[in-house]
């Protein structure tokens, strides 16, 4: 579902002469359906460049990013973001929504951009709001004005609105506590169940060795890097 041929990428610095920076070289891998693979490495060595590649923010320099068959490093920008609405959904760190717009109606969006109905959209969000544990009078008000924590759960149930074929993971479980920490990872369980291929950073162990079935350590694709 997700794979990754010799792919590579270099940031040129314009406000330093130039200076062209390699940061990833000839990375290849591939994630199965119903597999969570965790990406390792020290800090620096890659990992968000690599994830921003495959969902399409970043331009590789070489190689092939595929996901459903489709190579995003090749793609038109429209079939892009189709990919980014059907198939592929990206939980990051950061919950970036337009503001006062309701907590329901930003969970529940991936679902309407697929044409789901409105009715069965918002029950499914209500269904991942009660799950997170965000409480009911929140879910009228634009998340903008939540805690970090609640923001981050926010944005967790609108990546799991959507049953995506493919997935990728920034910390899901950072800052949670325990309660939160063990609905997240139950999703991404339920996720595998359903046959999704996952990509996820995850620095909390625990949460890597419960969830994911192998590790890809990026540094091992960072030139001039210890691995």
């Amino acid at each position: 579902m997700i794979e990754l041929n010799n792919v590579s990428k270099t940031f040129t610095l314009h406000n330093q002469g130039g200076a062209v920076i390699e940061v990833l070289n000839d990375v290849s891998l591939r994630v199965a359906p119903g597999e969570c693979v965790a990406l390792t490495g020290a800090s620096g060595s890659g990992k968000s460049s690599l994830m921003r590649m495959i969902y399409g923010n970043y331009r590789a320099q070489g190689g092939a990013i595929r996901v459903g068959g489709i190579d995003l490093v090749q793609a038109e920008p429209r079939e892009v973001i189709r990919i980014r609405r059907d198939v592929m959904g990206y939980v990051s760190q950061f919950l970036r929504v337009v503001p006062r717009v309701p907590t329901l109606e930003v969970v529940a969006e991936p679902l309407r951009a697929i044409g789901v109905a409105r009715d069965e959209a918002e029950a499914r969000a209500r269904e991942l709001l009660a799950q997170l544990n965000i409480p009911e009078p929140l879910w009228s008000l634009s998340p903008t004005t939540f805690s970090g924590g609640e923001q981050q759960r926010v944005n967790i149930a609108r990546g799991f609105a959507h049953a995506y074929p493919a997935m990728l993971l920034d910390e899901p479980t950072a800052s949670l506590d325990a309660t939160n920490r063990d609905v997240v990872l139950t999703l991404i369980e339920q996720a595998k169940a359903r046959g999704a291929a996952i990509i996820g950073i995850f620095h909390d162990e625990a949460a890597r060795e419960r969830v994911c079935d192998r590790m890809i350590n990026v540094g091992d694709f960072t030139p001039g890097r210890a691995a």
